[in-house]
């Protein structure tokens, strides 16, 4: 049987940040199967880890596809890990983005991963439309994804995209975001993460979106440690961190529900 947990990530408590879940192989798996578990645990991402040597191999599907690079998932997999007694206080995960390092800071896991930075493009066609957007301040192009630039938080909390639409936009998923209003919460900058081209409409809290808005924001405000919200129904929080060619994400993390896969 394999082990399975399902931990949200970027959580300041249980039922907050972004649910994955995280098998724990003794032995290699099909795609297939992965591909069939991911959709019957129905989350954004599930991750699956499989020793290799000293450190640990790691795959992400969604409920539809296998994606490259998946930050919350990583995040909980090495919680789960952890909260299991496979790993210390560090692991390298060995990933199709190449090599991963995940560590406890405190009451906090760091990753370390690859930085994506944004570059300016052109409008992909009919992306503002689906977005329910008139005009938008900056529209950028990472490895992964189409980044958006609004004028202003309310802007982007009050977004209902057309996701049949936006599921045409060639990319893996689009990330909108905004600097963070003035006051209350001690942010910088938030945003939200639409990917249903990748089988989710809007992800609770995307840590790999964040390994584009770190340099994106960073350029803007300064390469120090930024306070960021993604403002999904579930909403997370996490802190960035931009350091030459690597992002540093930093959250936390709960098990909320552990139990044995018998197929």
């Amino acid at each position: 049987m394999t082990r399975l947990l399902q931990v949200d990530a970027f959580a300041d408590g249980p039922f907050t940040g972004n649910p994955a879940a995280v098998a724990i192989l003794e032995k290699p798996r099909d795609e297939s199967w992965m591909q069939r578990v991911a959709q019957e645990m129905n989350l954004s991402e599930t991750a699956f880890v499989l020793p290799a040597g000293s450190d640990w191999a790691i795959r992400w599907f969604t409920p539809t596809t296998e994606v490259a690079l998946c930050g919350h998932a990583t995040l909980a997999s090495f919680h789960a890990l952890r909260e299991e007694g496979k790993v210390g206080d560090s692991v390298t995960f060995s990933s199709a983005s190449g090599p991963l390092v995940a560590r406890a800071v405190g009451d906090r896991v760091e990753l370390d991963f690859p930085a994506t930075p944004p570059e300016r493009c052109d409008e992909p066609e009919g992306l503002l439309d689906a977005l329910g957007l008139a005009d938008a301040k900056h529209i950028a192009r990472s490895r992964h994804d189409v980044l958006v630039e609004v004028g202003e938080q309310k802007e982007l909390t009050d977004l209902y995209p057309d996701f049949r639409a936006l599921s045409g936009v060639d990319a893996r998923g689009v990330i909108v975001t905004a600097m963070a209003d003035e006051g209350g919460e001690g942010l910088d900058f938030v945003s939200r993460f639409f990917a249903p081209r990748a089988g989710v409409d809007e992800d609770p809290v995307t840590g790999s979106a964040h390994c584009a808005l770190a340099p994106y924001w960073s350029a803007k405000l300064g390469a120090r440690p930024l306070r960021a919200k993604q403002l999904s129904r579930r909403s997370g929080r996490l802190e960035v961190e931009l350091r030459g060619d690597r992002v540093a994400l930093r959250g936390q993390a709960v098990t909320v529900l552990a139990g044995e896969l018998r197929v």
